[in-house]
């Protein structure tokens, strides 16, 4: 287990460096920084198309200090894959006689509805690679479209909130179980509230005999409609009131990862934002108590899978 003194070294480590363009309070790099920490060994990366990619590849400069390959929003978990099976066959040839790590990293865009095809087959093919899902709820690169991953009840440019409508109407999709159930070696959920959390299971993530899959909120000061230095606070209010469980699941073994000590209402972590003010209105009391309901029924579900 990593201590802070030790994390604060190994963030030190020059594999993405400064000058990207992410927005003030993006957390983002911070999230890239601490993964790609958690390798021992090199590592090569394929990132989709989205905030990430377009923030810190500006033609003609780059954040990347370490082999990085540019892919379209759909095809990040195929590009791996493919230089996985390669680096394989190099490997077996003698080639290659070095230890090589490979990543993905994707936005929820090029996850849960985009790339969720080429990640599913990457996944069921058994490729050894970490593919990392920084979440931020919406297709935030583009315009702050609804996604998949946008929650109910968020207003976005394509569901707004408004006479009508309040907001998106569908819950969002659990991509985590999603992943648990193609029966691979590791995954895990995090947020960027707690980073030693977060290198750990990068960590785990890239000892792994196989794929793993990473789950990382990151709040979007722009999407989300929040104070700028207000990132961590919404992420730690995300985990105290369950919106967002920290777990991990081993070889299809739960493990809850932490447990808030007292109960914090989804609305505490809702008021903050300009995508939930809508639902405050006392016309919208009955929105604001199905979230509740709905967030605590997968909480006490997701208890029972870790023997809590």
């Amino acid at each position: 287990m990593v201590t802070i003194k030790d994390l604060a070294k190994k963030l030190e480590e020059k594999k993405f460096v400064a000058g990207h363009r992410t927005c003030a309070g993006c957390g983002i790099p911070l999230i890239v920084r601490t993964v790609l920490a958690a390798s021992s060994k090199p590592v090569v990366v394929a990132v989709a198309t989205g905030c990430l990619e377009v923030t810190s590849t500006i033609y003609p400069y780059s954040s990347w200090n370490i082999p990085y390959i540019h892919n379209a929003f759909e095809n990040a978990a195929s590009t791996i894959s493919g230089v996985e099976t390669a680096y394989k066959v190099l490997r077996k040839k003698g080639k290659i006689k070095e230890e090589i790590n490979f990543a993905a990293f994707g936005g929820d865009g090029g996850t849960y509805d985009i790339g969720f095809q080429a990640l599913s087959g990457a996944l069921e093919r058994g490729h050894k690679f970490v593919y990392v899902l920084y979440d931020n709820e919406a297709y935030m690169n583009t315009g702050i479209q609804r996604s998949s991953a946008t929650p109910f009840g968020a207003s976005t440019t394509t569901a707004p909130a408004g006479k009508v409508h309040q907001g998106k109407e569908e819950w969002r999709k659990d991509i985590t179980q999603i992943a648990v159930a193609h029966h691979i070696p590791y995954v895990a959920q995090a947020s960027l509230s707690n980073l030693i959390d977060l290198y750990n299971k990068a960590e785990k993530a890239f000892n792994a005999d196989g794929p793993a899959f990473l789950n990382i909120l990151q709040p979007c000061t722009l999407g989300w409609s929040y104070p700028m230095e207000k990132t961590i606070e919404m992420a730690k209010l995300a985990v105290e009131s369950k919106f967002w469980p920290l777990f991990e699941v081993e070889n299809g073994v739960y493990k809850l990862s932490y447990k808030p000590s007292k109960d914090v209402p989804v609305s505490e972590f809702m008021k903050e934002q300009g995508r939930f003010k809508h639902l405050f209105k006392p016309e919208n009391k009955k929105i604001l108590e199905f979230i509740q309901k709905r967030t605590d029924e997968e909480w006490d579900r997701l208890l029972k899978l870790c023997g809590e």
